[in-house]
């Protein structure tokens, strides 16, 4: 069984930092892209970031363009995401997702996920 496990998530003020990371235990696999994904109160959960290991290609959504940074390893299915002038709505849990194969970048479309780490960011 494959696990991703999530860290890195805290309480900010807004304007601030924080990286949160992201590593793959258990069963070995070999994913195609991995990425980040949050859900706000009452909210759906959304794509944030994403990065597909073939030629190293990353994926923002607009809301966090030029703000946060992915990057990773893929040998080591290990991912994070550098925040940088965190606005209060990115308070949101954090979620950590793998995929396997091509047409990633949707909720329903990655195969594995963490359980999520929560971001708060005060104003």
């Amino acid at each position: 069984q494959v696990q991703l496990v999530e860290s890195g998530g805290g309480l900010v003020q807004a304007g601030g930092s924080l990286r949160l990371s992201c590593s793959a235990s258990g069963r070995t696999f070999s994913s195609y892209a991995m990425g980040w994904f949050r859900q706000a109160p009452g909210k759906e959960r959304e794509f944030v970031a994403g990065i597909r290991w073939s030629g190293g290609a990353t994926y923002y959504a607009n809301s966090v363009k030029g703000r946060f940074t992915i990057s990773g390893d893929n040998a080591k299915n290990t991912v994070y995401l550098q925040m940088n002038s965190l606005k209060p709505e990115d308070t949101a849990v954090y979620y950590c997702a793998a995929a396997t194969s091509a047409g990633w970048g949707t909720v329903d479309a990655m195969d594995y996920w963490g359980k999520g780490t929560l971001v708060t960011v005060s104003s």
